[in-house]
């Protein structure tokens, strides 16, 4: 049986607004956007080429003996991969994304510039703070 991550439900204190920042200037396909009720909404997106999605929502939070709801910008550390750290920063970037210089670990700690395979990042954040990380990855997941 196979068990696939396919959304991650992402806290936002304005649906409109994160959709527009994950369409507009991340780049996301807006899969779907239902108004389930007068309360409930579901933003659903997804990053060029993935298989996984991500959840805007609003109204629908589950049982609170199963799954505690988490706080706008409280998600930290969701992470994209990338071919081509360079052109994934500078597509952020040039469609107006705050993103980090690209950035390797070093022996003195982080420092600017591409590093060796696996240790190119790049950071940024959404408008509610939620903190997304970019590396750059040696091949298509399909080739890895």
């Amino acid at each position: 049986m196979e068990w696939t991550l396919e959304i991650v439900p992402v806290p936002v204190s304005d649906i409109d607004r994160a959709k527009d920042f994950y369409a507009e200037k991340c780049g996301f396909k807006v899969d779907v956007d239902m108004q389930m009720s007068e309360t409930a909404r579901v933003v659903q997106l997804t990053p060029p080429g993935s298989r996984c999605s991500i959840a805007l929502a609003k109204g629908l939070t589950p049982p609170s003996e199963w799954v505690t709801p988490a706080a706008p910008g409280s998600l930290q550390g969701l992470q994209l991969c990338v071919v081509d750290i360079l052109a994934g920063r500078e597509g952020l970037a040039g469609r107006g994304v705050d993103v980090s210089p690209v950035m390797h670990l070093g022996e003195k700690g982080w420092e600017e510039g591409k590093g060796d395979t696996w240790n190119s990042w790049a950071f940024f954040k959404d408008p509610d703070g939620n903190g997304w990380v970019v590396q750059e990855a040696p091949a298509p997941l399909s080739e890895r």
